[in-house]
C-alpha cells in the first residue's frame, strides 16, 4: 500500500485464500500488481527488490515477487527445475536434499517447490489379521467405506427407453469427521453378525500436497527460484544440474519447464540458426567468387566479431541470452564485408598483373579508408542502442553492445588476419575474371 500511495503502483488486486489456479489449498494467496508508466516510477527490478525486503520481515510468511515473463509465458519464476521419479515419497526426499544444498547459493532467490504437504488428510489402515479372524473380507470393508463415505455405482435400470445409474451413498451429515466411522458396521461372512468398522480399522492423520503433479507422464516435483541481478539463468541451471548429479541417484530424471525449458531449447535452436547463417553466407560468397578458398578467408572475420561481442558482454556484465544471440547472428553479415573489400580488390589487382604479395599489401593499404569508414559508421549506428533508456532498454542495450564491440574488434583485426590468411590459402587461386580471360584467350587461339 505505501507503493500505491507513492504512485508507483497503478492497480493492486489481492486474491485470497484460493491461491494460484483456484487451488483448494487455503494457505496460499496472490497479489496482482500493475505498475505505472516507466517514466513515473523506478525500474521493475528495483520495485521487486523493495517488495521482497518488506515481505521478508513477516513471520511465518513466504512471499515471492514474480515478474511477468516475456513471449506470452505468463507469470512464473525463471528457474523451473523438474525432478521426476518413481514415487512421491522418494521425490520428496530428493527435493529436501536439493533444497538444502541449493539454499547455500544466495543468488537463487525465493527458492520454492510445488509439492507442499499442507493439506490434512486421513489414511485408513485395516487390521488384516483381526478382519480375517472375524470373517470380514478386505474387499467388503473397501466397498462399505466407498458406499458410506463416498458413492458407488451398483447397477443400472431401464425406464422409457433410457438407462439410469443406481448409486449407493451414505448420508452427507455422517461424513464430516473421522469419528463418524464408529457408526459404520460390516457383516461377518462367517457369523453373519454386524461388527463395528472401528474394531477393524485405525485412522492416521497426515499432511500431503493438494495436487500430485506429473510432467511428461512421470511423477514430478518442480523447484522454482528467482535470480539475483548478476546471476544468469544458464549459471543457475548448471548449478542445479551439478547438485543433481552429485547428490541424487541415477534413477532421478531431470527436465525443465517454463523459461528454463525455453532457454534450453533456444540454445540448441540458436546454434542451428548460427550454423545455417554461416552456411548461407559462405555459399553466396562462393557463388560470387566462383571459389571456395576466398569465402573461407573472408569468413575468418566472423570468429573475430564473435570474440568482440563476447568481450563486450563480459565488460558490461551482460549474459548470453536470446537478444545477444540475435546480435551475434547479425554480425555474420556485418563483419564479412571488411574481408570482402580486401579479397575482392586483391583479386582485381592480380588480374591487372600485380605480383601476389604486392597485391595484398596494396589492397590492404588502399582499402583501409573504406574499411574504417564502414566500420565506424556501423559502430556509430549501434551507439543509440547502447545509450537507450526507458521501457525495453535492457534488450536494446544488449544488442547494441554486441554490435558495437563485435564490429570494433573485427574491424581492427581484419587488417591483420585477412591479409595473412589470403597469403597462406589463396596463393594458387584466381578470380572469376581471370577464368573468363583465360577462356577468351583459348577461344581466340581456336
Amino acid at each position: 500500500m505505501p507503493l500505491v500511495e507513492s504512485g508507483e503502483i497503478k492497480r493492486l488486486l489481492i486474491r485470497a485464500p484460493r491461491g494460484f489456479g483456484g487451488s483448494s489449498d487455503f494457505s496460499n494467496g496472490m497479489a496482482i500488481i500493475v505498475l505505472e508508466d516507466w517514466a513515473e516510477r523506478r525500474s521493475a527490478n528495483e520495485i521487486i527488490v523493495d517488495i521482497r525486503s518488506r515481505l521478508s520481515d513477516l513471520a511465518g510468511i513466504r512471499a515471492f515477487p514474480i515478474m511477468r515473463q516475456a513471449f506470452g509465458r505468463g507469470v512464473g519464476k525463471p528457474v523451473q527445475f523438474v525432478i521426476g521419479g518413481p514415487s512421491y515419497e522418494e521425490l520428496a526426499q530428493w527435493r529436501d536434499i536439493m533444497i538444502e544444498k541449493a539454499k547455500e547459493n544466495h543468488k537463487l532467490i525465493g527458492l520454492d517447490h510445488d509439492y507442499q504437504e499442507t493439506k490434512p488428510q486421513l489414511r485408513v489402515v485395516i487390521d488384516r489379521e483381526r478382519a480375517a479372524d472375524l470373517g470380514v473380507s478386505i474387499s467388503h470393508i473397501g466397498r462399505t467405506l466407498e458406499s458410506m463415505l463416498g458413492s458407488r455405482l451398483v447397477t443400472t435400470f431401464m425406464r422409457d427407453g433410457e438407462e439410469y445409474d443406481v448409486i449407493v451413498e451414505g448420508n452427507r451429515e455422517n461424513q464430516s469427521t473421522a469419528t463418524d466411522m464408529e457408526n459404520i458396521y460390516v457383516r461377518s461372512d462367517r457369523s453373519q453378525e454386524l461388527i463395528p468398522l472401528s474394531n477393524l480399522v485405525s485412522i492416521e492423520e497426515f499432511a500431503d500436497a493438494s495436487s500430485l503433479n506429473r510432467y511428461n507422464r512421470m511423477r514430478s516435483i518442480t523447484l522454482e527460484a528467482n535470480l539475483a541481478e548478476d546471476y544468469s539463468l544458464g549459471e543457475a541451471l548448471d548449478y542445479l544440474n551439478d547438485l543433481a548429479a552429485t547428490y541424487l541417484p541415477a534413477e532421478a530424471v531431470i527436465s525443465y519447464k517454463g523459461p528454463s525449458l525455453d532457454y534450453q531449447d533456444s540454445g540448441s535452436s540458436m546454434n542451428f540458426v548460427f550454423l545455417l547463417a554461416l552456411g548461407i553466407v559462405f555459399l553466396v560468397l562462393a557463388a560470387q567468387f566462383e571459389s571456395f578458398i576466398h569465402p573461407m578467408v573472408i569468413m575468418l572475420t566472423v570468429p573475430l566479431a564473435t570474440l568482440g561481442a563476447l568481450v563486450g558482454l563480459w565488460l558490461t556484465g551482460q549474459s548470453l541470452n536470446i537478444y545477444s544471440q540475435i546480435g551475434i547472428i547479425m554480425l555474420i553479415g556485418l563483419a564479412a564485408k571488411n574481408g570482402i573489400l580486401i579479397v575482392e580488390f586483391s583479386n582485381q589487382l592480380r588480374d591487372r598483373g600485380v605480383e601476389f604479395q604486392q597485391a595484398i599489401l596494396q589492397a590492404s593499404t588502399q582499402r583501409l579508408r573504406p574499411i574504417l569508414m564502414t566500420g565506424i559508421t556501423t559502430a556509430a549506428g549501434a551507439i543509440p542502442l547502447v545509450m537507450a533508456s526507458g521501457a525495453g532498454a535492457e534488450t536494446r542495450f544488449v544488442i547494441g553492445v554486441v554490435v558495437l564491440s563485435g564490429i570494433l574488434l573485427a574491424t581492427f583485426f581484419t587488417l591483420i588476419v585477412i591479409p595473412v590468411a589470403y597469403s597462406l590459402f589463396a596463393r594458387n587461386s584466381s578470380s572469376p575474371e581471370a577464368v573468363a580471360k583465360q577462356l577468351e584467350i583459348e577461344l581466340q587461339d581456336d
